[in-house]
């Protein structure tokens, strides 16, 4: 009876031993260990409206997926026999210490993924010592992110045809210690997101406008978003408005959708204090470059005078050293933060900027560099340099 009964216990052990191994490897594999693994944890999270209007782009989403893939056809060229016992991966943007050139993207409605919303996401930002960029479309309001922690922000504009609502969020957010305004100038009307077309997506009240303007709109069995956004925002916007902006605010202001020299030079001429170069994340106007490409075209436009900052398709520490390579002095991460906050929360948000900057660390050391200076030109290899090296 004592053998059964020890065998019986053995047996008990081995099931629970081998339980214990299962268990241990669903909680590794639901561990996310790259910033990409984030995506598909936020698809599980979210309602199928939601991730689809976060993760989707323009008609046939060309440059949506070109964003990322233009980063993979660019090689890193390192350098040996660097002391790289320490790293240094601080910066300064507008004259603000960050502590890497990691900045968080200015993307709206974010209590979409998570109940905390931007609330969640400025505390992460200011827990990794990094700018947030509000989006005009957040779920808080200017005032309410601005109060959730001590941080250094700067708030994302887009003007909409009465004047008036410009005005008023500018001032709420220089009242409220935003420290740059981000004039989003590649939208004059929306572009064509099929997936929140066939979702019927319906946008939820604006809080920073609210009492400012009716979010009331006949989508005509379409997406409530796009309607609303062609019925308010100002399609008339041109360069003459820069001017308007600066004279109602003290705050630098950069322009965010600058993919072009010819518009570079022009943002130099009108006296705007950085530029970001960006396509709104392949959601605007498909078929447009991929960012990473038209970067360098738009340092040498500006010529050094303004800081350039690039956004679209960053999902590794590589991804940066590659953008900074090429003349940019940050980047900006959107989607990979809403993904981050869906999936985790605030948690969340903090591992992905983490992750990044440790990449971005691990990348410099392999490459010889301790610090952003470090990084040149010839630490890369684009398509064009190929393409060159073969004539």
């Amino acid at each position: 009876m004592s053998l059964t009964l020890e065998l019986m216990n053995w047996v008990l052990d081995m099931v629970l031993q081998i339980i214990r191994e299962l268990l241990g490897k669903v909680t590794m594999s639901s561990e996310p260990v790259n910033v990409n693994e984030f995506k598909a944890l936020a698809e599980r999270a979210l309602p199928k409206m939601y991730f689809e209007f976060y993760a989707g782009g323009a008609e046939d989403e060309h440059t949506l997926k070109a964003n990322e893939e233009a980063y993979q056809r660019i090689t890193i060229r390192p350098r040996v026999l660097v002391d790289v016992s320490r790293i240094d991966m601080s910066t300064r943007m507008l004259g603000y210490s960050i502590s890497s050139p990691i900045m968080v993207a200015p993307s709206g409605l974010h209590k979409l993924a998570n109940p905390e919303g931007e609330l969640a996401t400025a505390r992460a930002a200011a827990a990794s010592n990094t700018i947030m960029i509000l989006s005009f479309g957040s779920s808080y309001s200017v005032e309410e992110v601005a109060a959730s922690c001590n941080a250094v922000r700067f708030f994302q504009l887009y003007v909409y045809k009465q004047r008036h609502v410009a005005a008023n969020l500018v001032e709420r957010a220089e009242r409220s210690g935003y420290k740059a305004i981000v004039l989003t100038v590649d939208c004059p009307r929306m572009g064509r997101r099929e997936a929140d077309i066939k979702n019927r997506m319906i946008v939820s009240k604006q809080k920073n406008v609210e009492g400012l303007v009716s979010t009331e709109v006949d989508a005509d069995g379409g997406s409530n978003l796009e309607a609303y956004v062609n019925s308010t925002l100002d399609p008339s916007l041109s360069w003459k408005d820069v001017a308007w902006l600066k004279s109602i605010t003290k705050l630098p202001i950069l322009l965010k959708g600058i993919i072009t020299h010819e518009d570079a030079r022009i943002a130099v001429e009108v006296g705007a204090a950085g530029v970001i170069v960006s396509n709104h994340g392949g959601r605007q106007l498909d078929y447009s470059p991929a960012t990473i490409n038209v970067v360098e075209e738009v340092v040498h436009a500006v010529k050094g005078k303004i800081p350039v900052i690039v956004d679209g398709g960053v999902r590794r520490g590589t991804d940066v050293f590659k953008a900074l390579a090429l003349g940019a002095q940050a980047v900006l991460v959107g989607r990979p933060i809403l993904y981050g906050l869906a999936a985790k929360g605030e948690h969340g948000v903090k591992q992905v900027i983490q992750m990044l900057k440790e990449e971005l660390e691990l990348a410099m050391a392999l490459a010889g560099c301790t610090s952003l200076k470090d990084i040149t030109r010839s630490h890369v290899r684009t398509e064009r340099d190929r393409c060159q090296s073969m004539l």
